[in-house]
């Protein structure tokens, strides 16, 4: 992948339990010259959105997490700074995941594990510029 010119003006916050997709996640971003704030707790999350001083573009969450799940952590993230957009991750998508995003609507998509760095950046550059999600399959 060839590095940006230039850094993109967004900061991501990521929240993934599991060390592994956390440090790759983090890794693919940073490379693609994105602000990144990292956690492996959604509550720690929480303390960041409502303690760092400037703009967050963009939560990257895992959906299946202990003591929140990503979907609780993204509304709790948009009652308070209501202009994130979220882009979910998991291994295997629910209704609930579809129902979530729905609402969302362009300020929301889904994003399988695992990943590809194309899938990763593609997904982040195309809902932070407000285009319509691609094309996905939906659980019956």
């Amino acid at each position: 992948m060839a590095a940006p010119t230039s850094k993109p003006a967004e900061t991501i916050l990521v929240v993934d339990d599991d060390p592994n997709v956390l440090s790759v996640a983090v890794d693919i971003l940073e490379m693609a010259r994105y602000t990144v704030l990292s956690t492996a707790d959604s509550r720690h999350a929480l303390r960041l959105v409502r303690t760092h001083a400037k703009p967050i573009h963009l939560l990257l969450t895992d959906v299946t997490m202990p003591s929140m799940n990503g979907l609780q952590l993204a509304a709790e993230v948009q009652a308070f700074r209501p202009e994130v957009k979220v882009l979910l991750m998991s291994a295997y998508r629910t209704k609930e995941i579809d129902d979530y995003e729905m609402r969302l609507g362009l300020r929301g998509r889904f994003l399988d594990k695992p990943f590809t760095v194309v899938a990763l950046t593609g997904a982040v550059r195309s809902l932070l510029d407000g285009h319509a999600p691609m094309p996905r399959r939906r659980v019956q």
